[in-house]
């Protein structure tokens, strides 16, 4: 994805890679690190355990296995689509989750700069949600990899044909369709909230197909950390401690 964001750019960016990549990614080995401490056993594991012992509903239900899976990834993907909406909703959630929207521009390295608070949170409900549910192993590994994948695709500063891109967001998220819930205007923010499957966004009445200042002159990132200085990885780590939460209240998206 960086090497077609360098390629083929979808927008000019302002604010470059060295001033915004090395905390981004500073973030992403943060987290991985204390997710392993707090979470020795994986997503993986644990639904190996909870498939082995018959917990959840899944294993009670008359489904050949490959239904199961493909269940289990529709069910993780819809619940995480949800999760979404809850981070935008509840103001202390959002202190958490705008790290992710305050990044100036709108690149692969943003689909993985979350704040460590939010992925420990976000990992202890795929985990419940994976035992509630027993889910197959087989299902979580491929969800895992599909999240992350169309989490670098969608937050890609890359360019589509405009034909493919209708086509595309069908079926998946695309860089254009996700921009959009980047934008500094609540409205926009508050819309476009799936990470892999576009439909949840449809069904919920939570799509907004284009933005309205268009994809390259619309301004990314949040209204209140709009200050450079603010992409340093001790002040990423610090912002839910600061500012107003209540600045994009999940409400009105006219």
């Amino acid at each position: 994805m960086a090497l077609w964001e360098f390629r083929s750019p979808r927008r000019p960016q302002t604010h470059g890679r060295r001033l915004r990549w090395p905390a981004n990614i500073g973030i992403v080995a943060f987290n991985t690190l204390l997710v392993r401490l707090v979470f020795p056993a994986t997503l993986a594991g644990v639904a190996l355990l909870a498939e082995s012992r018959g917990w959840g509903l899944l294993p009670g239900l008359p489904l050949p296995y490959w239904l199961k899976i493909v269940v289990a990834v529709l069910v993780f993907d819809l619940a995480i689509y949800l999760q979404h909406v809850l981070f935008h909703a509840v103001p202390l959630l959002w202190r958490l989750h705008r790290m992710h929207h305050a990044d100036l521009e709108f690149d692969v390295t943003t689909g993985a700069r979350f704040h460590p608070f939010e992925i420990l949170l976000s990992m202890g409900f795929k985990l419940g949600l994976a035992v509630a549910l027993g889910a197959p192993a087989a299902a979580v590994v491929i969800f895992e990899i599909v999240l992350n994948a169309t989490s670098m695709f969608n937050h890609g500063n890359v360019w589509l044909p405009l034909r493919c891109d209708r086509i595309l967001r069908w079926f998946v998220v695309t860089p254009d369709m996700h921009r959009v819930h980047h934008s500094v205007l609540p409205h926009e923010t508050n819309s476009n909230f799936g990470f892999n499957l576009p439909w949840w966004d449809r069904l919920m009445g939570t799509y907004r197909a284009q933005p309205q200042a268009g994809h390259e002159a619309m301004t990314i990132g949040v209204e209140q950390f709009r200050d450079p200085c603010e992409l340093r990885f001790g002040r990423l780590l610090l912002q839910p401690f600061r500012g107003d939460a209540r600045t994009y209240p999940l409400g009105s998206r006219d």
